[in-house]
């Protein structure tokens, strides 16, 4: 992020038995960006920073649908949160 950039941050919800595709369930620039980033990683939910697609998606309102024009990318977002989520999970497995 460039100096001076107001922060922004979307969070996404998918739950594969319940959601046809992810949804919004926050959005927020500067002081609230940073409260979505702090509360994700006080919950130990993964934060992927992509400032392209926070672009595309702090558009939309909190509640909304991803549009199709953004399934890809964010399918590629799910495949690495849940390479990140698996590996923390062999490793608890070990200790």
């Amino acid at each position: 992020m460039r100096k001076n950039q107001l922060k922004k941050a979307v969070a996404l919800q998918y739950d594969i038995e319940k959601d046809r595709v992810p949804k919004i369930t926050a959005a927020g620039k500067g002081y609230v960006a940073e409260k979505i980033i702090q509360r994700a990683k006080e919950n130990e939910v993964q934060v992927y920073e992509d400032e392209r697609l926070v672009k595309e998606l702090i558009q939309f309102k909190v509640g909304t649908e991803i549009p199709p024009e953004l399934y890809e990318i964010v399918a590629q977002v799910l495949v690495f949160v849940e390479g990140i989520d698996k590996e923390k999970a062999e490793k608890a497995r070990m200790q």
